[in-house]
């Protein structure tokens, strides 16, 4: 009897261990693929319709661009097959095509599909104006060759071909989409292709016929969290094995920082890339005022800011383009000085009995511009409270956007990432203005912007960089920016790096020079 309990004791422990191991297997078939998380749905896959890095960062894997910047900072080929080739009078480009390049749908990648994707962009894309205030038309001179026609020489397009709102759709996929988006299918010619997508998780694998170096993992589930405790915890009990910054708490930032420092995670960091600001309202009084906008671009103080709301991990910036862009060191708007602050506000007749008083709004759902709005405040009350008084109001942020055009808003903290790696990726969305009554922009992205702010002198500048190259032109875009920060309608704040944390058994993450994660390049040990 007691040797028949012994063996049925064995027979249990067995059984626990055989099903243990099942369970292993199964939990590591399921985790064949890398599981790669960020905050926030993807609602559409349409790269004409694409704003948010999230969904930037997938398209990134799903498709190809004509060029791409290399780690150098230098334009190089990728579905081009050279660079550019630019005509005497600067006006036609012609871009060579690469050969033998598919479509995920088996169609042929060649310039009629180039040039219907263009095309198509202008038509549609929420950032059209990129290529319809530069392109005159788009020709095909060839199978594989690619005529672009400008309405005037532009120095800045070649950079703008590395944009992945630009990155090719099949046409034959596309067909019945020529004027309106597809928003639950992709397909390109990346090294990816879609398998699911709903808009909390897209599941992408490797296409086997890609064009060329093949992903080092098997396939990529790109899970979207709602919010920034529960990325947080899915990477702390390793439920997911990638997490993106985009949306984290700083507190948190700063604790997945330290684990990686202990060893316990992994961790890449891109090129900073996203800026953040406050835009004022300058065609309606008291922000109308360019002393008293003037003497509110003395009054925050970065440094206190930063390591308040992000723990230092948001650095200070005195600038409305990422300084690497500049390639120098440049800082146009002033530091932070209330006693010049207040001089100015007293010669428009505030302070002592007379208070300015700025509403601030700030979207609700993002957790760092509540506290910069709060620190903000305490700080204007602690050294300004005789002249100046911040009220706030948060607003969800799909509102903001809605809202911003309709000048809903007296001063809005917001944030900026440029759709390509280049100065003018982020002047012009803020600056550009079509029509202007002296200093108030009635039609432009100013307008769309929320600061309704522009000048003239500053667009003449902008355009004229489009003339120039190389150090001329960046040089000139100084200047733009130079009288952007004169002009005070915006107030930037911080930079943001674009930063990556990933399981032991996971390769470090990489980025590219457009802050997107390498998505290919993830690896399980």
């Amino acid at each position: 009897m007691l040797k028949l309990n012994c063996i049925k004791n064995i027979l249990k422990v067995s059984s626990i261990l055989l099903i243990l191991l099942q369970l292993s297997c199964s939990q590591y078939k399921k985790r064949e693929n890398i599981i790669v998380a960020s905050a926030g749905k993807i609602e559409s896959l349409d790269p004409a319709q694409a704003n948010t890095l999230r969904t930037l960062q997938i398209l990134s894997a799903l498709g190809d661009t004509l060029y791409k910047i290399n780690k150098e900072g230098n334009l190089s080929p990728s579905l081009a097959k050279d660079l550019p080739k630019v005509s005497k009078n600067g006006l036609l480009i012609d871009i060579p095509l690469k050969e033998n390049i598919s479509f995920h749908d088996g169609s042929i990648f060649n310039a009629e599909a180039m040039a219907f994707s263009l095309n198509r962009f202008r038509k549609i894309g929420t950032l059209n104006y990129l290529l319809n205030d530069k392109i005159e038309d788009i020709e095909v001179k060839g199978k594989f060759l690619l005529r672009i026609k400008l309405k005037k020489p532009s120095s800045s397009l070649a950079s703008l071909l590395t944009s992945v709102n630009l990155t090719p759709v099949s046409p034959d996929s596309y067909s019945n989409y020529k004027d309106s988006f597809n928003n639950k299918k992709f397909v390109g010619t990346g090294p990816y292709f879609l398998e699911s997508f709903n808009s909390s998780q897209q599941i992408i694998k490797p296409f086997k016929n890609y064009w060329g170096e093949k992903p080092l993992n098997k396939g990529i589930n790109f899970i979207n969290y709602s919010n920034s405790s529960t990325l947080f915890g899915a990477i702390k009990t390793k439920e997911v094995d990638v997490l993106i910054s985009n949306s984290i708490d700083d507190l948190q930032r700063l604790t997945l920082n330290n684990m990686a420092k202990k060893d316990q995670l992994k961790s890449g960091e891109g090129d900073p890339i996203e800026i953040g600001y406050i835009t004022f309202k300058s065609n309606k009084l008291p922000l109308e005022n360019k002393v008293v906008r003037k003497a509110l671009s003395y009054t925050i103080d970065r440094e206190l800011i930063s390591q308040q709301v992000s723990f230092g991990t948001r650095e200070p910036l005195r600038s409305i383009v990422p300084p690497q862009l500049h390639k120098k060191e440049f800082k146009p708007w002033p530091k932070y000085n209330p006693n010049t602050a207040r001089s100015l506000l007293k010669t428009e007749g505030y302070c002592g009995t007379e208070i300015l008083s700025i509403p601030l709004t700030f979207r609700s759902n993002v957790p760092a511009d509540k506290l910069l709005a709060l620190t903000w405040r305490d700080q204007i009350k602690r050294d300004l409270s005789d002249c100046l008084e911040i009220t706030l109001n948060g607003i969800e942020s799909t509102t903001v956007y809605k809202q911003l055009s309709e000048g809903a808003f007296e001063a809005v903290i917001l944030d900026w990432t440029g759709a390509y790696p280049d100065p003018e990726a982020y002047l012009t969305p803020l600056l550009s203005c079509n029509e202007l009554n002296n200093n108030s922009c009635l039609k432009g992205e100013a307008v769309f912007s929320g600061s309704f702010w522009g000048d003239k002198k500053l667009q003449e500048l902008l355009e004229k960089s489009e003339e120039l190259d190389g150090e001329n032109r960046l040089n000139n875009l100084i200047k733009v920016e130079k009288l952007a920060a004169q002009g005070g309608a915006y107030l930037p704040i911080w930079l943001v790096n674009p930063k990556a944390w990933s399981l032991k058994d996971i390769s470090q993450p990489e980025f590219s020079k457009d802050g997107l994660i390498i998505l290919k390049n993830l690896e399980r040990d």
